[in-house]
């Protein structure tokens, strides 16, 4: 008696398909419509990659904006250094964000 363990892995009657290769399972799964893509929904409701880019851009002015108008009211150091912090986080999501969406962009032009 054998067990068939999953690997993933197209198969033929006689075990592995030995022709097949990782890009053969990408366009089978690209093909397939994903229940949940942020990104293809951030796209279908108009956002594009440079608003996220200038989302990027503007929370690192924010970042040092905060930080000085928080050293200005004579906050302690590490509120004002948490602050800028805070707001400086935001920057690599939406430059992340923004890569991703653009991605999906190119995506959608190359299938049209």
């Amino acid at each position: 008696m054998t067990t068939a363990i999953s690997t993933g892995m197209p198969t033929t009657a006689s075990g592995p398909n030995p022709t097949s290769t990782a890009t053969d399972a990408l366009s089978t799964t690209e093909s397939q419509a994903l229940p949940m893509d942020p990104m293809a929904w951030l796209n279908k409701a108009g956002v594009r990659s440079w608003h996220l880019y200038l989302a990027g851009l503007a929370s690192v002015g924010a970042s040092f904006v905060s930080w000085l108008v928080s050293r200005g009211k004579r906050d302690s150091r590490p509120q004002s250094d948490r602050w800028g912090l805070f707001i400086g986080e935001w920057a690599p999501t939406f430059f992340a964000m923004g890569a991703g969406l653009k991605q999906e962009e190119l995506e959608r032009r190359s299938l049209s």
